[in-house]
């Protein structure tokens, strides 16, 4: 094996902190652009690195111009917003107006979305989905190199072509510097885009340790490999946790859980995480369940031994354990999918308990 082949098997943990995760808070994706920004001052308030917004039923560029406003330390992270929905010219625009705002805290994160919706949902092309989003980031900050330097914007792609940046539409260098882009990522292809382009990659939160171990890292070292790059590359995962301080309330979390963990399952760009643990038959059946609109049954169909390999379950100090042990060294920034509710003051001694 040659010495390149090597480092592209080695997975990408340089950027892992060795102590307490950073922890970003991830909010409620439903909640409005203001209770957004209200979340994002009880963030800061309670000790969280930064806070993400989520492209769902709101705008998240908009809920987090708010948060920028209201916060001082916080990081503020599109995690993520439709890159595709959009051209690299109004991403690019967006982005430096955020990063003015919040004083140098933005992050722009995006993904892609799926064929279906942007097709049908935003009346958007889409096509080679992990050759575009390199495209897509190239544009974005060959944009931002023409703000900063004042040269010809002269950009020209398979995809995108920008050739045009009169004086009056350029703002200018951004004081704070460009901000930081990280890539959402699954599939190998899209990890390799990640890892070959940006700044930082979010995992998604149907993974397990094993995929992140035997997929998606080494395919993420590969494209930082092919590209060069030598700087550490940021990983964020929004894990599954089921808290519960009774056997009740655990009970109550584990079976919200296992029907989100369902809910992604079903869906086939998610079937190579199932695939890889010799689970396909259960896509298969939860697919079949989903066409039908089965959603309460699906849950059924994830077994325990699946709960335990997306979900760490347990009290706040078994939970932080979990996480501690499972992504420790690998994740560099940490947040919480929790499909129930939960009081403000368990998630204050998670984070206490991670903190520790």
């Amino acid at each position: 094996m040659s010495a390149s082949e090597a480092d592209a098997r080695t997975p990408v943990t340089a950027d892992a902190p060795a102590g307490p995760f950073r922890i970003d808070a991830g909010g409620d994706p439903s909640a409005s652009p203001l209770a957004i920004e209200a979340a994002a001052v009880r963030a800061e308030r309670d000790g969280f690195d930064g806070v993400l917004s989520v492209e769902l039923k709101h705008d998240p560029f908009i809920s987090l111009a708010l948060a920028a406003r209201a916060t001082e330390r916080v990081r503020l992270t599109s995690s993520i917003a439709v890159a595709f929905a959009r051209n690299p010219a109004n991403t690019a625009m967006l982005a430096n107006d955020l990063q003015l705002i919040s004083d140098g805290r933005f992050v722009l994160g995006l993904g892609t979305q799926v064929k279906a919706h942007i097709e049908r949902r935003f009346s958007m092309p889409w096509s080679h989905p992990a050759r575009r989003m390199r495209e897509y980031v190239e544009a974005v900050r060959a944009i931002w190199a023409s703000w900063e330097t004042g040269e010809r914007l002269n950009f020209r792609g398979e995809f995108y072509n920008h050739t045009l940046m009169s004086p009056m539409f350029s703002p200018g260098p951004n004081p704070h510097g460009n901000p930081p882009i990280v890539l959402a990522a699954v599939g190998e292809l899209m990890a390799e885009t990640a890892g070959a382009v940006a700044d930082g990659m979010l995992a998604h939160t149907f993974t397990t340790r094993r995929y992140l171990d035997e997929v998606t890292l080494p395919a993420l070292a590969r494209g930082r490999a092919a590209s060069g790059r030598t700087d550490p590359v940021e990983i964020s995962l929004p894990a599954f946790v089921a808290l519960g301080t009774t056997d009740a309330e655990l009970a109550t979390a584990q079976t919200a859980v296992k029907k989100q963990i369902a809910f992604y399952g079903s869906t086939p760009t998610y079937k190579p995480v199932l695939e890889l643990h010799g689970w396909e038959s259960v896509h298969e059946q939860l697919h079949r369940a989903s066409l039908t609109g089965e959603w309460d049954a699906m849950g059924g169909l994830i077994t325990d031994e699946m709960l335990d390999a997306f979900a760490v379950s347990g009290t706040p100090a078994e939970v932080a354990a979990g996480l501690r042990e499972r992504f420790g060294g690998v994740v560099s920034r940490l947040s919480f999918s929790a499909p129930y509710a939960v009081p403000d003051e368990v998630w204050a001694e998670v984070l206490a308990a991670l903190r520790a």
